[in-house]
């Protein structure tokens, strides 16, 4: 009679087991947007994860300042899962007119305590964007990750004319665009992204400085720990991530990481040769950019070594 009863309570547990693992998956198949799950080198798979959150934490940008790379660096935190791909809902109106059940479902189901992060680079610039995520959350933690202003825009300019040359478009020289009559022209997309201290600006009109921490792009590429433990404290997590986390990749030329045995380099759009610059127009583009250098060293109170 007991070996019944045992039998029969291991059967009812098995079908416990069995009926929360379907409900899962009817919940994440039957999203009409799509969802994106945990990586496996994740703490927790998709199975035993509890909900979809919204971010608490947000890298705005800046495009081709290393957004990837730290998204990546922070994902190898045990109480951290990132969305795997960028949003853009808050400065997509597109997106943004779907609303916040939308928004939810792009992020990864998460444990209780795990931080959620997503990073979408076009936020820094689009002037709509502040304003939006203060209304999502306003004790959300935002990541700027910056790099020289010129090295960015020849990245920006070299990303591109790769996408122009993939598709038989035809394109101008970097020269072409970035020079009018010999001098630097304003009007220039790519300059005008490089100008951190006029976004940064409209940002903290809505966030106060203490939830903005700026990350050194170009120190991150050199030695990726020390960043990523200020990062850490930053967002208030425990110390998990070590300098065994990460290896240099000679033939990349950067920084790869690995975690539980496993290794990570980032695709192969990153580390690509920038597209030429006469040294005569790297200069003008420097002597553009002291003042507003100076500016963005003086709201962040620090300073960098750029050109």
């Amino acid at each position: 009679m007991l070996w019944t009863v045992l039998l029969a309570l291991l059967v009812l547990l098995l079908l416990q087991t069995q009926l929360s693992v379907c409900l899962r998956e009817l919940r994440a198949g039957g999203s009409s947007s799509p969802v994106y799950f945990p990586s496996s080198s994740s703490s927790s798979s998709s199975y035993n994860a509890t909900q979809q959150r919204l971010p608490g934490a947000i890298i705005i940008g800046v495009r081709k300042g290393g957004t990837r790379a730290l998204l990546e660096m922070l994902n190898l935190h045990p109480d951290v899962e990132v969305a795997k791909a960028e949003v853009h809902y808050f400065n997509v109106e597109e997106h943004y007119r779907r609303g916040l059940v939308w928004y939810r479902a792009q992020m990864p189901f998460t444990l209780p305590g795990q931080l959620t992060v997503e990073k979408t680079p076009g936020y820094f610039a689009a002037p709509q964007v502040p304003a939006r995520v203060w209304d999502m959350n306003p004790a959300v933690r935002l990541l700027l990750i910056v790099r020289d202003p010129a090295e960015r825009l020849v990245s920006d300019y070299t990303q591109v004319l790769h996408n122009r040359l993939t598709r038989h478009k035809p394109y101008q020289s970097l020269e072409e665009l970035l020079l009018h009559k010999g001098h630097i022209d304003p009007g220039y997309k790519a300059l005008q992204r490089s100008l951190y201290h006029q976004h940064l600006a409209r940002w903290l009109e809505v966030f106060p400085r203490e939830q903005i921490h700026v990350v050194d792009g170009d120190a991150l590429i050199r030695d990726p720990f020390p960043e990523l433990r200020k990062a850490e404290r930053f967002l208030d997590l425990p110390p998990r991530i070590n300098p065994s986390n990460f290896y240099y990749n000679t033939t990349k030329g950067f920084y790869c990481l690995l975690s539980a045995g496993h290794d990570k380099c980032l695709d192969e759009s990153k580390g690509r040769p920038h597209a030429p610059l006469s040294t005569q127009a790297l200069k003008k583009l420097c002597r553009y950019f002291r003042k507003p250098n100076k500016l963005f060293f003086e709201m962040v109170g620090r300073s960098f070594s750029w050109c």
